[in-house]
């Protein structure tokens, strides 16, 4: 029965941060949403940062299979990266929570939402360092910054799909793959 009460609170946490935020959100709201006492959220979480903490890190899991689930062992290696980039970049676009958090951090700035962002830009960057690791060892990309190859990856795509949108048309995905196949792998040069 515990399980389900945690479990409901999880649920009206993250309900209440993605209306509200995480700055709006208070332990009150989250339990009139659960319909249990304010005392039952304390007997699993000490405050709110734990509250977020916990949801942040399911948050993080279902990222994280997300770009896992995209990458294809018979694709090549531009193709994979496309394919995760791709896949984050959705799950940020979809995901209500990502979505809310990304305007509170622009809007406010809120230290908490701040650190998340962080914390999800880390983890995708982890990934493709790892992916571009394996592809230098495999000798299908040049010897490269593992780390920075992949910032500049997700920053590219970024700019791509988020920037780029606010004053022209949105890119579909094939020129999106074109244009990081040009200006990552091929490069401008002749």
């Amino acid at each position: 029965m515990s399980i389900d009460r945690k479990q409901l609170i999880l649920e009206a946490a993250s309900k209440s941060f993605t209306m509200f935020g995480y700055k709006a959100t208070t332990m009150d709201q989250v339990a009139k949403l659960a319909n249990v006492g304010k005392g039952t959220i304390y007997t699993f979480f000490k405050n709110k940062e734990e509250l977020f903490d916990e949801i942040i890190k399911g948050l993080v899991r279902e990222m994280k299979v997300a770009a896992e689930e995209s990458y294809d062992e018979s694709k090549s290696f531009y193709e994979n990266v496309h394919r995760s980039l791709m896949r984050v970049l959705e799950f940020r676009k979809e995901h209500q929570l990502t979505i809310k958090l990304f305007q509170e951090e622009k809007e406010m700035g809120t230290p908490a939402v701040t650190e998340v962002i962080g914390t999800l830009e880390k983890v995708v960057i982890t990934f493709i360092k790892d992916r571009v690791v394996q592809a230098i060892e495999r000798g299908d990309i040049t010897d490269c910054d593992p780390e920075l190859t992949a910032f500049v990856m997700l920053k590219l795509y970024i700019a791509l799909i988020f920037d780029w949108e606010k004053n022209h048309k949105p890119l579909e995905k094939e020129q999106i793959l074109s244009l990081f196949q040009k200006y990552i792998f091929d490069g401008l040069s002749r």
